[in-house]
């Protein structure tokens, strides 16, 4: 049985996606435990209300030495033994120790099709620069930000007249599809990753359109 951790700064509906996804499929797999930087993170509620341990490390408590927060952090990880992080909606920017002791093992969504967009602000810019689609990337996490070999991409439409919050809103929906079964597909061992590409094992469709 594969143990997941997952990390989260707020509600963490990707969190949630994973949870239930988890238990309604039966993964071989459970959820370990969720981390959040942030004592108010509403996330919390709900993984504990599903029997899900919880712990906080409060960035706030660390006077801005993030080398001090990375290393607590992944003292309370390890603490559950997990086969793979999560990072679901974690809105921390992680050092490249942390990164390195977890690669391979640590996964992320960002709300673009990347290598388009990294970074912040994804769909205003999207939608700035004429882009017909957008979409959601699930990729293993690696130094360089939101550059990792890709795992899983949805593609949804920018249709005439969408805004920053509609268009956020379809491509949130579309993770939530694309990153359980990311997920699934790791603790299944049904992913490969060579030279930085990435395989699923059976053919399945890396490409939600």
């Amino acid at each position: 049985m594969k143990r997941i951790v997952i990390l989260i700064s707020g509600r963490g509906s990707n969190m949630e996606a994973i949870v239930q996804r988890c238990a309604a499929e039966g993964w071989p797999a459970r959820v370990a435990a969720v981390v959040s930087n942030r004592p108010d993170a509403s996330g919390l509620a709900f993984a504990a209300a599903h029997g899900v341990p919880t712990a906080v490390v409060d960035h706030r408590g660390f006077a801005g030495d993030r080398e001090a927060f990375d290393a607590a952090l992944a003292a309370e990880i390890d603490r559950h033994e997990p086969d793979l992080v999560v990072l679901a909606g974690f809105m921390r920017i992680l050092g490249d120790a942390f990164v390195r002791r977890y690669a391979g093992r640590m996964l992320n969504v960002h709300p673009s099709l990347l290598p388009a967009f990294p970074g912040l602000h994804t769909h205003r810019r999207a939608i700035e620069a004429g882009c017909k689609a957008a979409g959601a990337t699930v990729h293993f996490v690696t130094p360089e930000l939101d550059h990792g070999p890709i795992v899983m991409q949805a593609v949804v439409p920018v249709l005439p007249g969408d805004d920053e919050a509609v268009l956020a809103d379809r491509v949130l929906a579309a993770e939530h599809v694309i990153y359980p079964q990311a997920v699934r597909w790791f603790v299944e061992g049904a992913l490969s990753l060579a030279d930085g590409v990435v395989r699923q094992r059976d053919g399945q469709a890396q490409l939600l359109v």
